[in-house]
């Protein structure tokens, strides 16, 4: 434990109970870097010459292309949000699946997805369709638990499927390309849609009156004119979303490129439907604006807090603790899924990425754990920290616009199968690796040993010298 000294446990735990004391994540990571540090200086635990690499080090967080994929993405998803597609989609797609059992229900899950891939952040699209679909969903008398829970999970769908802003911000820690952790994060993004909707169905079946069909009235017309208008809500997003990443996957685009032309795409698609507007706009950007400065303050925090963690020998205290897990890698990743889920219930993901994840990276690498599948593993873990009664902020959000009528308990009671859905998920990401792995191995295969080098010998050519002459 104390194996190289009493310093590294000191400041990891200062830093847990600077957070647990509600302080702001940013400030309290400066201050208890800079604290420990003057402490390691004076105690002869941390040479200052450290200290010298932290101006260098905010540069290189202020100058990193990467990260200016972030405010391109939030403000793509923050004016598709606001121009009304969610509106269309969930009208149509609803209309669409209206008479069957659960029809509302099926809606939102697949719009979720949709929306999710979207915006890319959990707010908007728990708060779009919970405005939405959730009074209708009352008026129709669906089970309360239900629809709070399927608004609230479909919304954290978010997280996990691309173009996700965790997964920027996961791929700039691990030191991977933003593009393969989208591709990794294909296969669970399909089979936690797939679980949500198979729960769906599987109710409908034992308890069809927790969610009838609409009435006949509700849905109103039926057949190519419901298709059509679902197509002209979803064709759109999903032809901008697929540009987006297929320019990724190919190389044919930096993650900052594809975000750029994913903002504009957005303007293209909210001109088109004749609901852009400068009130639009400036709601946009003060949320990308408000998104960006906390990540950039919390990246901030944390380089300073993590100098002077590393100076101390803080990354060596914890991969000793880590590596001698019994269990060998199946044993680590236990228990990092279960640090995580805890953690979580205090911590936001972009706190999590910025402090923890770069503490873990190393043992991962030293376990030869595939990097994309540890990031693509930890983001779904992530992913459930916004389902957890009484912490979970999807819960929160859904609690902010829902009716009085539907009461906290109904809520958090509601959020509870599919949250250990989502658990269900994680279990499946690391006991298959190839869920992950296969959309990043479908290319060709070359075996090294079959490989022949043949290069050809050079051989000078002869010279002719003559008869000596004298």
């Amino acid at each position: 434990m104390f194996s190289h000294g009493v310093m590294p446990p000191l400041m990891f735990g200062g830093m847990i109970c600077f957070m647990l004391a509600g302080f702001p994540v940013a400030f309290s990571l400066v201050a208890v870097g800079l604290f420990f540090g003057t402490i390691g200086i004076l105690t002869d635990h941390f040479h200052p010459s450290f200290l010298q690499a932290l101006p260098l080090r905010f540069y290189g967080i202020i100058s990193n292309d990467l990260l200016l994929a972030i405010p391109f993405f939030t403000f793509m998803g923050a004016v598709l949000e606001r121009c009304g597609l969610a509106e269309d989609l969930l009208e149509g797609t609803g209309k669409l699946f209206g008479k069957l059992p659960g029809g509302l229900a099926y809606a939102v899950v697949l719009v979720g997805a949709v929306l999710g891939a979207i915006t890319g952040t959990v707010a908007a699209s728990v708060i779009a369709m919970g405005v939405i679909s959730l009074p209708v969903m009352m008026r129709y008398g669906y089970d309360q638990r239900l629809a709070t829970g399927v608004i609230a999970a479909s919304g954290t769908i978010a997280q996990l499927i691309p173009p996700s802003l965790v997964l920027i911000v996961l791929a700039e820690q691990l030191g991977r390309s933003v593009g393969d952790m989208y591709l990794g994060a294909i296969g669970p993004s399909i089979l936690q849609v797939t679980l949500f909707l198979a729960y769906i169905l599987v109710l409908s079946f034992i308890r069809p009156k927790m969610m009838p069909p609409l009435p006949q009235e509700a849905i109103g017309d039926s057949g190519w004119q419901v298709v059509k208008q679902v197509l002209r809500g979803m064709i759109p997003s999903i032809v901008l979303i697929g540009l987006v990443l297929g320019t990724l996957a190919l190389g044919l685009a930096t993650p900052t490129e594809a975000g750029a032309m994913g903002a504009v795409g957005a303007i293209v698609l909210a001109t088109a439907h004749r609901r852009l507007t400068w009130d639009l706009l400036r709601q946009a950007m003060n949320s990308t604006m408000r998104l960006t400065a906390m990540v950039v303050f919390i990246l901030i925090g944390a380089t300073c807090f993590s100098l002077v963690f590393q100076g101390m020998d803080g990354a060596l205290w914890i991969e000793h603790l880590l590596s001698q897990l019994p269990g060998g890698r199946l044993g680590f990743l236990i228990f990092v899924n279960i640090f995580v889920f805890f953690i979580a219930f205090f911590l936001d993901f972009f706190e999590i990425a910025f402090i923890i994840v770069p503490l873990l990276v190393p043992v991962a690498q030293k376990l030869d754990i595939n990097l994309i599948w540890f990031g693509v593993l930890l983001c779904a873990n992530m992913q459930t920290s916004f389902m957890h009664p009484p912490f979970g902020f999807a819960l929160f959000y859904l609690r902010g616009i829902a009716p009085p009528s539907i009461r906290t308990s109904q809520i958090y009671r509601g959020a509870i199968p599919w949250l250990f859905i989502q658990l269900t998920v994680v279990a499946v990401v690391t006991l298959w690796p190839e869920i992950v792995t296969y959309w990043l191995d479908s290319g060709p295969k070359v075996d090294p040993s079959t490989i022949e080098l043949n290069i050809p010998q050079f051989e000078p050519p002869a010279m002719d010298m003559g008869p000596p002459q004298f």
